[in-house]
């Protein structure tokens, strides 16, 4: 227990909490089902308070897709029920659900008069309600009468994800919950043995009481059904508990968890130090403004990386079912971004540290894992559309979310799998839900404010990352590290003209780290993060990535959808809180606290790291079924799947071939043909190349900035700006 997580044995599909350890009943079974079947519930009346209304708009939008479109084939799932039951339930808890359970559905189960006889299982899960802030918090008001819509809202996005995947594998499914439903919701959730019912004919979880909402998925897809709980509500409250019962979530964690003020969140970000600058150099009037046209992963849509790449670009993380069940959400959201305002100004909004207080509470409650706020800087904002137009800056300041992409399913994967894809998109769409109330919600109270999410942003999040103080740039390249969760998240923004009190950055001491630890380089499986030192490259100090062939691999991998290799194999990819092992949790709070041993901590660290067997894949934790969507149908990965595991014994041979596209190379920002990448022009940009230290004498020199810094022009002049 020492050296390995407490959780290492527990297989993903037992949830956070050990339902496994109550006793069942079956009788239970015969109670419910001799029940008196329920009418149809009127539709209740939610809160007509700004947060309730932001979030009521994400419901009703969510709830538009809660009846799955069925694929034309079946898929080729498992004849194996528990193995179909074990792959519906991690899909649950990846979505964050705190209980999942499947059961038959008695006829009594349906509501009078909405009887659906195709549908014959029921898969059930509870949602935790967010905390209520603290008294003297703005947030407390705002969440008053509204937790129970936030969680009903993050429960109708996971309730139609796994009514969309059900039809992706082929079979029919609709999403039921609240007083959209056509089941007795609580009924179900008996069945499914993670509620039983109290006194008062109350339905209650055994570990969280009433403190959820419940929501069902009804399907014609057969899975190994659960038992019942017997009637008591007693679980083991005692030193099993707390220590985490088969290695479930303990109750220390929970405790360590609920003593800490909302607008802390759950990782001590406040024990990291501060500094005025981030750690890397930063050229700030010297770095250009790029189009969004010249990201690498948006040049392929174009044609700029080949036919191949610009197909593949319409597939490469969304060809799974499961990353399939997510893409109409994510679409779906995107009219949101633009909200109209209220005309005036809260009144009791005018205080940044309040507000920032309260913005942060608030966007833990809606569920982002890590919360800071800086200012914009100039070269944070795009300088073009992607059809080309000019961006204006037009906000201050910016609220930066963080959502993990789970440790647990993490720890099953290679990496560059199948589950790679919908790790991502996962993560992109519960940050655009996320970010997507937020911001209605400032709007409403006066109050200018965007969602900036991956389909569609006008800000480069990675300047802002490091600027709202949630991590370091690493040897991964444009990928910022946190010290909490490593580089396993992905980010979304708000940015907003309400007054607020910026965070400053962080120093844990990771460019000694990365200096010293090669790990992800060596494990990278095409070879596009350096072995070597630091560069300057357009105006940024960084171990710059070969940007084009990291996005060739990602987009091109054929036996499996994406990559994240560099997440899986970084030592910094951990569970550092109260459930993490002993060893981990001491090297993270010297990590934090102890940065003066970082020279000698690193080297003996990536050994014990690769010891210990830290980034092989734990297939305990491999939940998901391996499933690839051709034409339209989900098979079995055509290519197969690759099964990576590190190899300390890897050796890189030669120099790093990176090549530089820098900003006088870029497409030219309202180019809509394909403008194809020069990679012989990027290999000998990297003769322009300054070392960190040659980059800083020539400025504090007052000398010109390099010419490779100058964007290229747009072909329409009206469309260009004035760099400044």
């Amino acid at each position: 227990m020492i050296f390995r997580e407490p959780s290492r044995k527990r297989p993903v599909q037992l949830g956070r909490f050990p339902l496994e350890v109550l006793p069942t009943d079956l009788h239970i079974l015969k109670q419910e089902h001799e029940r008196a079947r329920l009418a149809a519930p009127p539709s209740r009346e939610t809160s007509q308070s700004e947060l309730s209304v932001a979030a009521q708009q994400y419901f009703d939008l969510f709830m538009e897709y809660r009846e799955g479109k069925v694929a034309p084939a079946k898929a080729p799932v498992p004849d194996d029920m528990e193995r179909r039951s074990i792959d519906i339930k991690g899909s649950l808890y990846f979505l964050n659900a705190a209980h999942a359970g499947i059961c038959l559905i008695p006829e009594n189960a349906w509501l009078q008069g909405r009887e659906d006889t195709e549908h014959t299982h029921a898969i059930v899960f509870a949602l935790e309600i967010p905390r209520q802030a603290e008294r003297g918090n703005l947030a407390r008001d705002w969440l008053l009468n509204s937790r129970d819509m936030i969680a009903n809202t993050r429960s109708a996005g996971i309730a139609a994800n796994i009514a969309n995947y059900c039809g992706e594998l082929g079979y029919s499914a609709t999403a039921h919950i609240g007083s959209v439903s056509d089941v007795d919701i609580e009924r179900l959730a008996v069945l499914s043995g993670i509620c039983c019912r109290a006194e008062g004919d109350r339905v209650v979880s055994p570990f969280l009481g009433d403190n959820v909402v419940l929501a069902v998925v009804t399907t014609s897809y057969a899975c190994a059904v659960d038992t019942p709980l017997a009637t008591t509500q007693n679980c083991d409250r005692g030193f099993k508990y707390w220590l985490g019962i088969n290695g479930a979530e303990s109750g220390r964690e929970r405790n360590r968890r609920g003593a800490r003020a909302t607008h802390l969140g759950s990782y001590p970000m406040e024990q990291v130090r501060r500094v005025e600058r981030p750690t890397t150099l930063i050229l700030d009037d010297e770095i250009p403004r790029v189009p969004h046209r010249a990201s690498f992963f948006e040049r392929p849509k174009f044609g700029d990386l080949g036919p191949k790449a610009k197909v593949e670009r319409t597939r490469f993380a969304f060809k799974t079912p499961a990353a399939q069940s997510y893409m109409p959400l994510i679409g779906s959201m995107v009219p949101l971004q633009d909200n109209d305002v209220a005309p005036e100004p809260d009144p009791g909004m005018n205080d940044g540290d309040q507000n920032t207080k309260a913005v942060k509470s608030l966007a833990y409650a809606l569920g982002a894992d890590m919360v800071g706020v800086c200012e914009i800087p100039r070269y944070s904002w795009y300088s073009h559309h992607n059809e080309g137009k000019p961006i204006t800056p037009y906000h201050k300041y910016a609220v930066v979310m963080l959502i993990d992409q789970g440790h647990e399913t993490m720890e099953g994967a290679s990496g560059d799998d199948w589950i790679s894809g919908p790790q991502s998109m996962r993560a992109y769409m519960r940050g655009a839900e996320i970010a997507g109330i937020l911001a209605r919600f400032l709007c409403d109270k006066g109050y200018t404010s965007r969602p900036q999410t991956n389909v569609l942003s006008h800000v480069l999040h990675i300047p802002l990352i490091l600027w709202a103080g949630l991590g370091e740039l690493s040897r991964i390249g444009e990928l910022v590290l946190n010290p909490f969760v490593g580089p396993r998240f992905k980010s979304v923004v708000v940015t907003t003209d309400l007054p607020l009190t910026v965070d400053k950055p962080i120093d844990f001491g990771l460019q000694d780290f990365c200096n010293n630890c090669h790990k992800c380089a060596r494990e990278c499986p095409c070879g596009a993060i350096p072995m070597g030192d630091k560069v300057v490259f357009n105006g940024y100090e960084m171990w710059k990535i070969d940007a084009e062939r990291c996005t060739r691999y990602r987009l091109t991998n054929q036996r499996g959808a994406g990559c994240g290799r560099c997440m899986k194999t970084c030592p910094l990819n951990k569970v550092p809180n109260a459930d993490g092992a002993v060893m981990t949790r001491v090297a993270s709070w010297l990590g934090v606290n102890a940065r003066w041993l970082k020279p000698l901590m690193v080297p003996v660290a990536v050994r014990l790291d690769d010891w210990l067997g830290n980034g092989r894949r734990n297939l305990l934790k491999k939940w998901w079924l391996d499933l690839e969507i051709v034409d339209g149908v989900s098979v079995h990965p055509v290519a197969g799947t690759n099964e990576r595991d590190i190899d300390p014994t890897r050796q890189r041979s030669g120099k790093d071939k990176i090549v530089y596209y820098h900003a006088n190379i870029m497409p030219p920002p309202d180019a809509t043909d394909a403008v194809p990448v020069d990679r012989k022009s990027a290999a000998i940009a990297a003769s322009l190349i300054e070392t960190p230290a040659q980059a800083e004498a020539r400025y504090n020199r007052g000398d010109a900035k390099p010419i490779q810094y100058i964007p290229v022009k747009c072909i329409d002049p009206v469309n260009d700006i004035a760099e400044g």
